[in-house]
């Protein structure tokens, strides 16, 4: 069973989050209020997520973000949406940052992010993938009815309504005067409580959907690891020295059209400076044929550039600048943004098949000129040198990557060829086995589509790979993880590897179809490093709960346990809950009144909340459980939705 938990979680000291959310631009923004006396710093908005593969479009439109100063005070705009406020796809996040603020506030420190986002009808889009799991309610590639979405908590009236969502940052954002911070809001894309469904007995399936709870913040402790989402923008002018480009950001407009209508341009002003050491890959869309060139600076397009669009593949300096690694400009706007960009749903001797934001599953041919690119913004030169080239490099591609394609003809609409292919992640899940410490373990994954299926060895990478650094600005070297369900700092040091080993050796067993469930996990991994010079390795793993199918309850709960079955398996399990505050289980009561579905969290550390469970969660009963198996054989609850 495939957990639906976020992946963005492993980026940080506490792993990374439900749903990135990463919101990010360099650069200058709208003028500050603030007088000059008033000693000033930069921040950094980003916006992150983590995957789905049930979904190719999760799109909402953040209206706005502040931040609130220690002790309360008046909340300072880190970001403002133009008219119309574009729609972010959270699903093309997927352990990625979208660069959308970079604006000069008050130094000082702040302990709260709130966002401001639409909740009208429409303003929240949803349409399924071309290759959802098993089971999912609704067909491929179909957009859900706006009618049929319920966002949860609005305030206004229509047109204007909206939804808060308050966020306590992890830990305090300190502004120092003349220097750069940053900041980056996860939204779960998988979070129990995020997007909720009810499939009536009768008539189509209604969706919930609630921001209270799926957002969080993920600390930023080294940006030039973060690995940045393409960025479009329009060329206001080039430096007189001719470092850098001065942009406009610029946004898609959705529902995706195959001609690619103008853009919606933002209100975000950034710089992007060439690669003067590594040089910069710059693309001339409008050439024929288009051929590359390598450019330290930005002299010989200086005289055309001004007013054309833009896409670029950057990376964060430690100070917070843009560097760019590869630049594809264009007088059509079409030209540049039609460049296939998604999770890779299957690979083929010679084709991938990407799932775009329409949910369409798009083939793309690669031929003996396709050049495969792994972004490592911590690396300008590994960044900018291609990794494989050809058909055969597919071999090393798998079901659930995040890739950006680059076609030969950018203006194709049929027998799609890849130029370039940007692997923005290269993800591996599943089943964990074989785990050993000086062995690396095993990921077993398997799909609807057989043909998708993979078992993947998977190296540790070497004790003195550079791996970040942790909450106190310290160097982290070699393999870290996580236990997402019941998160610390990240486990790292000499006993890391030890200590994995150990917490995956748990298993559940139902019985019946439904077997034995071992632990889950996810990795990102990395191509080249010391223990796999010509292959995969991971720097991190991120211990998943296990999303179980609807259960039925076969002991009612007392002293913070219960026992259930699932169908097709007869063998009851012990599901354990913890009700300790500040790592206590979390339960969502889940009612359904006609056609309204109603997401109230449970606070069960409170005489109320332990009512409830003794209310609800009793014999016959219908919970769904997300938990980490033990090695007793019981599962240890990260959080229960109890249906009813």
């Amino acid at each position: 069973m495939r957990p639906q938990i976020p992946i963005r979680l492993a980026m940080s000291a506490l792993g990374v989050g439900l749903l990135a959310l990463a919101l990010a631009c360099g650069g200058s923004t709208s003028t500050s209020t603030y007088t000059t006396a008033v000693p000033m710093g930069k921040v950094i908005t980003t916006v992150s997520d983590a995957s789905t593969e049930d979904w190719a479009q999760i799109g909402v439109k953040v209206l706005g973000i502040t931040l609130t100063p220690q002790g309360g005070g008046t909340p300072v705009t880190l970001y403002t949406a133009p008219t119309p406020a574009p729609v972010l796809n959270l699903c093309q996040l997927d352990q990625l940052s979208e660069l959308i603020g970079s604006l000069s506030v008050p130094a000082g420190t702040y302990t709260k992010a709130t966002l401001t986002i639409a909740a009208n009808p429409g303003d929240v889009t949803l349409v399924s993938s071309s290759s959802p799991e098993v089971g999912f309610p609704i067909g491929v590639s179909t957009a859900v009815d706006p009618s049929l979405i319920q966002i949860k908590n609005t305030t206004g009236t229509a047109p204007n309504l909206t939804t808060t969502v308050a966020v306590n940052l992890v830990n305090p954002l300190v502004v120092v005067a003349g220097q750069t911070s940053a900041m980056d809001l996860e939204f779960d894309l998988s979070h129990p409580a995020f997007v909720v469904e009810h499939v009536p007995l009768a008539g189509s399936v209604t969706w919930a959907v609630n921001f209270n709870g799926p957002v969080r913040h993920h600390p930023h402790y080294d940006l030039t690891q973060v690995v940045l989402r393409h960025l479009y923008a329009s060329v206001t002018s080039v430096s007189t020295d001719y470092s850098s480009l001065d942009l406009v950001k610029d946004h898609e407009v959705y529902p995706i059209p195959g001609s690619g209508p103008a853009p919606i341009a933002s209100l975000q002003t950034l710089s992007v400076l060439a690669d003067a050491t590594n040089g910069t890959l710059f693309y001339d869309l409008d050439a024929t044929p288009v051929s590359p060139s390598v450019v330290h600076d930005f002299s010989a397009q200086a005289a055309t550039l001004a007013g054309k669009y833009v896409r670029v593949a950057a990376r964060h300096q430690s100070n917070g600048s843009l560097t760019a690694v590869r630049v594809w400009a264009s007088s059509s706007w079409a030209k540049v943004w039609i460049s296939p960009e998604g999770h890779v749903n299957h690979v083929t001797a010679s084709q991938i098949d990407l799932d775009n934001e329409n949910g369409l599953s798009v083939p793309i041919t690669v031929d003996a000129n396709t050049k495969f690119y792994f972004r490592t913004p911590a690396s300008g030169l590994s960044d900018a040198t291609p990794i494989g080239t050809g058909p055969t490099f597919l071999a090393n591609l798998a079901r659930g990557f995040k890739v950006h394609v680059s076609l030969v003809d950018p203006l194709a609409t049929s027998n799609l060829t890849a130029a370039t292919v940007d692997i923005e992640i290269a993800k591996f899940d599943g089943v964990i086995s074989n785990a050993t410490v000086n062995g690396g373990f095993t990921y077993t994954r398997k799909f609807f589509n057989a043909a998708d299926n993979y078992s993947m060895p998977l190296a540790f990478c070497a004790d003195t790979t550079a791996n970040g650094k942790d909450a106190a600005g310290n160097p982290i070297l070699g393999f870290k993880w996580w236990n997402f369900a019941f998160p610390t700092l990240a486990d790292t040091g000499a006993s890391a590897k030890s200590d994995f080993v150990t917490a995956v050796s748990g298993s559940v067993n139902f019985n019946g179809t439904v077997g034995a469930l071992s632990a889950w996990g996810m990795s990102y991994a990395v191509w080249g490093d010391p223990a796999n010079t010509t292959g995969w390795s991971t720097k991190w793993a991120i211990l998943e709960p296990t999303r179980l199918p609807r259960g039925t309850v076969s002991s009612p709960f007392a002293a913070n346990a219960f026992g259930m079955t699932l169908t097709g398996g007869a063998n009851p399990v012990t599901v354990n809950l913890s009700a300790t505050p500040g790592s206590a289980t979390l339960v969502y009561d889940v009612s359904t009144s006609g056609l309204i579905t109603t997401i109230t969290p449970v606070d069960i550390t409170t005489p109320a909340g332990q009512t409830f469970l003794t209310t609800y969660v009793a014999n016959g009963g219908t919970v769904r459980v997300w938990g980490v198996p033990q090695p007793g054989g019981t599962i240890k609850c990260y959080a229960l939705n109890v249906v009813h």
